[in-house]
């Protein structure tokens, strides 16, 4: 491994895990004068350096973040051709992408490079005020299930920046605004990740207890029952097999007439193309029952890295928190109550005894 380009791919993982985007990040790292790959490289063999040794385009930054080899594995079949005397070569459907894991040493852990990916898919524009939300993209209407967007109310008074529902249009919006100011946002989110580690950190054999009587008994019998259906929909795919061989023979020898043998083949290859649908979704659904428990040591494994938390920080945020329900608010002034569910990464919607997940505020 390349430690000092490792390096730089870790700061650039680590950055976008702290709120920063790519445009931000390669602004940065100009900044700071890193090298790009180009003059690293230069550098090293003794080659005329580029015309912007430190230049980071924004798509450098963003394919870096795209590249789940980083992980430690090798992925295949990336790209396809149309045909062989074609040169050009087109991106390829992800189900058709090969990877295999643990085939080199990892840069990235699998979780984090995972849990980019979906802060990637959270669009975090800045607002006018040059200021972007710290929950900017967690956020959920309980109502419609649309993101709510950050909105500066002031260009001075920081205490005034709210989140609004995106459907939310005044009278003429499809939903009601949710409105939450970000200031009350912030301690509410970090009371609950605070009473959150303090409950596992003072208990954890009783942690690990409580989390497997709520998940061990429900997915056991879901996996049990995945694991039977998948059986069944295999074997149900292996006798189609023999029964499309079979119509053919028989239409060969003129048992079976051309125009029966195609509704039959018709018949069994459009539920030959359902069962592998269903067997993909089965596979998927054990696949993840199956990484649970793994999910369990990852979420340990973070109350420990943060024993004291006095202030809250987008990459904090961005660790724990997978996203926030935000209700509709009743009453008003000093009767106002909005209720908010916290829902962690890792944990799913688990429910932890002496620990709250919604807040009335």
């Amino acid at each position: 491994m390349d430690e000092e380009a490792a390096d730089v791919v870790r700061r650039i993982f680590d950055m976008t895990i702290a709120g920063m985007g790519p445009s931000e990040i390669s602004r940065i790292l100009e900044f700071q004068r890193v090298p790009i790959a180009r003059a690293l490289y230069a550098q090293r063999k003794g080659q005329p350096m580029p015309e912007k040794p430190f230049f980071w385009p924004i798509q450098s930054v963003t394919a870096i973040l795209g590249r789940v080899e980083y992980t430690g594995c090798t992925c295949n079949f990336k790209t396809f051709s149309k045909s062989y005397k074609l040169k050009k070569r087109y991106p390829n459907a992800p189900e058709n992408i090969v990877i295999i894991p643990d085939t080199q040493e990892a840069i990235i852990p699998m979780e984090q490079w995972e849990r980019v990916q979906e802060l990637r898919g959270n669009k975090r524009r800045k607002a006018k005020a040059e200021r972007q939300g710290m929950f900017s993209g967690l956020l959920v209407c309980a109502d419609c299930g649309s993101k709510l967007y950050f909105d500066v109310r002031s260009h001075t008074d920081t205490r005034q920046d709210c989140y609004l529902c995106a459907k939310y249009r005044g009278s003429r919006g499809e939903c009601t605004p949710h409105y939450i100011r970000e200031m009350v946002l912030k301690e509410v989110v970090l009371e609950r990740i605070r009473s959150v580690v303090e409950f596992v950190r003072s208990d954890l054999n009783g942690f690990q207890e409580e989390w497997l009587r709520c998940r061990r008994e429900e997915r056991d019998k879901a996996l049990r029952k995945d694991r039977k259906r998948l059986a069944q929909t295999r074997k149900r795919m292996d006798n189609l097999d023999t029964l499309i061989t079979r119509a053919y023979e028989d239409k060969v020898l003129g048992d079976l007439s051309p125009e029966r043998y195609r509704k039959m083949t018709e018949g069994y290859e459009a539920e030959q193309e359902a069962l592998k649908a269903e067997i993909a979704a089965l596979e998927t659904c054990v696949e993840r029952q199956e990484e649970q428990e793994s999910n369990l040591n990852r979420f340990i494994a973070l109350t420990k890295k943060y024993v004291d938390i006095d202030e809250l920080t987008p990459a904090i945020v961005n660790e724990f928190v997978k996203k926030i329900v935000v209700y509709s608010a009743t009453g008003r002034g000093r009767a106002r109550k909005q209720e908010i569910r916290i829902i962690f990464n890792f944990l799913d919607e688990m429910e932890m005894r002496g620990v709250d997940d919604t807040f009335d505020i």
